[in-house]
């Protein structure tokens, strides 16, 4: 990395926060006696958390805390959540409990901060004092440098913040504590009271510190962990009373760390994976609710193998691979599904019934940018409302399924920016009438007994047509035509066969010289296609006399004539052939006296056999 382009990165924000140290109003009834800020840089996403000593110094109740944010922290805060510590006097309470937060806009506040305001429940009286934890959860903070790296190259990322914390109040005392993924740091700020040990620096204690300060520091450092991001996931719950909850998520991954240039080496990379691949992900880990059941992994082309499924009585896990590593900036798409027991999920309150289940994705340490819950009800739900722990829009919209009538009401809940701390339960309320699952059973049960009497009616009934209607003699006609025609056909493809005994005793006569047994299968041929145009008179005769036939009449007749033709030919060229080996002629003089005959024979069998395919057909 080159120092003077680092340098260059952090002048814009050194300019953004220069106005900070003008007067501004000071809410001097709060000071902080005691800040402890830790970060947590050991992913993707990124976790201050701070614990503030607040004391109340004026003669008023407070009942408000406000906390800052700069202007590049604030727009990828993903996550705020205040709780109360253990403190002395009025505000003694247990922790754990989340208080209101909301985004206030306080006057002579420089427009490039952000301000919160953290509700108290009782008030900060005077001289009380209270502990004020505060979570913070960030996305899309950390940024690559260099922005694009090689197959082979590790991920280094910037991280900006401030030593000392920003705030409307006084500090008497801070520390800040940031936490890497190792030991390996590029670079850091190196300012008074900054200490590195090991994968953690340190920087403070400060103290006396006026509101508003901000001192700016960089850490440049490696982190190869996976930077997976759903750019959109949509997760359908499926409520069947029946005694199962279908979960499917629809996931779009991208890699979103150090964007990969270059060319992919697929063979370096399974050689020397952590070396030629480091900064790529191989699997991903969802971890999924305990009773989990029929689990499937799969994309666009089918199921995906690459997979391993584990659990026990308090959790299951699925580790899925996709078909191919992920570097900076690849894309994949998957689906996960799996069946959970309706009575872990499904509750009863106050004639309602509701589902509380969790909100986000189960995979391990995912940024989400838009996520869309979809929870499909059942059909004839009614009375449907949403309760989440957060803001989220909110909407209904319907899905059609099998045996549905009029569609099964759909609850959709849509929110940017998801982390895992967003995994909370919500709930889904509803009335639905118990009869209204005997509907499906019912439509299966009518639709097969009507099947049933149809078929027994069918079965009974006579539908034939009356033996003396013009449509069904006309059918038997034409029945008597088809047959007719078939028989023609038939007699058409003897004779065929006849003309192709003619031409093969010639083919034997040239082979052998023997003029005799070529005269004798002579004889045989025309006695059996005298038999043959006998035979053909009758059935050439009706077709000529039914009305039914005319469509077909003119090809059958065309064959006859042709088939004729094409015996005449056959028989000058055997006569002359035959004669010509008698005067004992040479092969090409008799070649000579056929060769007018042979073609008109080969165009005539063309069209015979035309005529005959055509016939078949009809």
């Amino acid at each position: 990395m080159k120092r003077g382009t680092m340098r260059s990165n952090l002048f814009p924000l050194l300019f953004a926060f220069a106005f900070l140290f003008s007067p501004v109003l000071s809410a001097s009834d709060l000071i902080l006696a005691k800040v402890d800020r830790r970060i947590d840089l050991t992913s993707q996403i990124v976790r201050i958390t701070t614990s503030l000593k607040v004391e109340n110094t004026g003669s008023d109740v407070v009942s408000e805390i406000l906390l800052s944010f700069p202007e590049n922290q604030a727009k990828h805060l993903a996550y705020l959540k205040a709780t109360l510590g253990e403190g002395k006097g009025k505000a003694k309470t247990s922790s754990g409990v989340a208080l209101p937060v909301k985004a206030v806009q306080p006057n002579d506040v420089p427009p490039a901060l952000t301000i919160y305001s953290v509700s108290l429940p009782n008030g900060l009286g005077k001289g009380h004092s209270l502990t004020l934890d505060v979570l913070a959860v960030f996305t899309h903070i950390l940024q690559p440098f260099p922005e694009k790296i090689n197959q082979g190259d590790i991920q280094l990322l910037l991280f900006q913040e401030s030593a000392q914390y920003l705030s409307p109040y006084a500090v008497k005392a801070q520390s800040l504590t940031l936490k890497l993924p190792d030991a390996r740091i590029e670079s850091y700020s190196k300012l008074e009271n900054a200490k590195l040990q090991g994968s953690e620096l340190k920087y403070g204690p400060y103290e006396n510190i006026p509101p508003f300060s901000y001192l700016p520091i960089v850490i440049h450092y490696e982190n190869n962990l996976p930077f997976a991001v759903a750019k959109e996931l949509v997760r359908e719950i499926e409520i069947s009373h029946w005694g199962n909850v279908q979960i499917t998520e629809h996931y779009e991954i991208i890699h979103a760390g150090a964007q990969s240039k270059g060319e992919f080496s697929r063979l370096d990379y399974q050689t020397r994976p952590y070396l030629r691949g480091a900064s790529a992900f191989r699997r991903l880990v969802a971890k999924l609710p305990p009773r989990a059941h029929s689990v499937y992994y799969r994309d666009e082309i089918g199921n995906i193998s690459t997979s391993s499924l584990w659990g026990d009585s308090r959790k299951t896990e699925l580790e899925i691979e996709p078909r191919y590593p992920m570097f900076g900036g690849w894309k994949t798409t998957f689906t996960i599904g799996y069946g959970l027991p309706l009575q872990d999920f499904l509750f009863g309150l106050d004639g309602k019934r509701f589902l509380n289940i969790s909100f986000g994705a189960p995979i391990y340490e995912l940024v989400i940018d838009t996520i869309f819950v979809k929870v499909v009800l059942p059909e004839g739900s009614k009375d449907i409302s949403v309760s989440v722990p957060f803001p989220v829009k909110e909407r209904q919209e319907t899905k059609i399924s099998h045996l549905d009538i009029v569609g099964r009401p759909v609850v959709v809940v849509e929110k940017n920016n998801v982390v895992p701390e967003h995994n909370e339960h919500f709930q889904v309320y509803y009335k639905f009438n118990s009869l209204s699952m005997l509907t499906e059973p019912f439509m299966l049960i009518s639709g097969f007994f009507f099947l049933f009497v149809a078929c027994i009616v069918y079965s009974r009934a006579d539908i034939s047509i009356s033996k003396s209607s013009a449509s069904y003699l006309a059918k038997l006609q034409w029945d008597e035509v088809q047959a007719t025609t078939q028989l023609i056909h038939g007699i058409i493809s003897r004779c065929l066969t006849a003309h192709d005994k003619l031409e093969t005793s010639l083919h034997d006569l040239s082979r052998t010289g023997d003029v005799q047994a070529c005269k004798a299968t002579r004889k045989s041929v025309d006695s059996s296609l005298k038999d043959l145009s006998k035979e053909l008179k009758q059935p050439l005769s009706f077709l000529q006399s039914c009305p039914q036939a005319a469509q077909i009449l003119p090809k059958v007749e065309e064959l006859v004539t042709k088939e004729r033709e094409l015996q005449e030919k056959l028989v000058l060229k055997h006569t002359t052939v035959v004669d010509g080996y008698e005067k004992k002629l040479g092969g090409r003089e008799i070649e000579n006296r056929i060769a007018s005959y042979q073609q008109k024979i080969t165009a005539l069998r063309r069209e015979v056999d035309d005529l005959m395919d055509l016939i078949d057909e009809i």
